[in-house]
């Protein structure tokens, strides 16, 4: 929602109701857009914007985070500005543990400052060798059961598994391998 522009938006709203989805969240902010504190700034104003005109759709709006929203602007990151200055009764957040985790910042932390604002998590492991690759879960070096404990804290409805990367094993096996753990010893 570029300018005002709500062609994408409508579009992707009209495509959500179609899948018969809950939320609709917003993936990934190009490069351009968010070079520094009122870019992000700008960002939170319409995902405010933009959650009004989901949940009149009758859904709810969320935004996926990676490493670069945690990156210094002058004393603060953008997720500080995009947790602070967005809705939280509209503006729903699936936080990706692993890049959270990679941008050496504290899940749990988050939680406790930001109580039920986490309805989704994209859950992936990080590489013991290598920290920007992913690894199938319980295979790598984040724990995931202090996190899981605050599940409720966080607000967590959903959890999705991922692996983006380095796939040692064929895609299904890693699959298998991630929810074998998840199931034994998460949830």
């Amino acid at each position: 929602m570029i300018d005002g522009n709500t062609t994408e938006l409508k579009a992707a709203i009209d495509a959500a109701k179609t899948l018969k989805s809950e939320f609709l969240t917003i993936p990934w902010v190009d490069p351009p857009y968010r070079k520094n504190i009122e870019d992000y700034k700008s960002i939170a104003r319409r995902l405010n914007e933009a959650a009004k005109i989901c949940k009149n759709a009758g859904l709810k709006l969320a935004y996926h985070n990676h490493d670069f929203e945690f990156e210094n602007h002058n004393g603060t990151t953008g997720y500080e500005i995009l947790l602070n200055e967005t809705d939280k009764d509209l503006v729903y957040f699936e936080m990706d543990l692993y890049w959270v985790v990679y941008a050496k910042k504290d899940p749990i932390q988050l939680f406790k400052e930001n109580p039920g604002r986490f309805r989704m998590w994209h859950i992936k492991d990080m590489d013991k060798l290598k920290p920007s690759l992913n690894t199938e879960i319980g295979s790598g070096s984040i724990d995931f059961k202090p996190i899981f404990k605050e599940a409720r804290l966080a607000g967590m409805e959903h959890f999705f598994v991922e692996q983006e990367n380095n796939f040692a094993k064929n895609a299904f096996d890693g699959i298998k391998t991630s929810c074998d753990f998840i199931s034994k010893n998460l949830i």
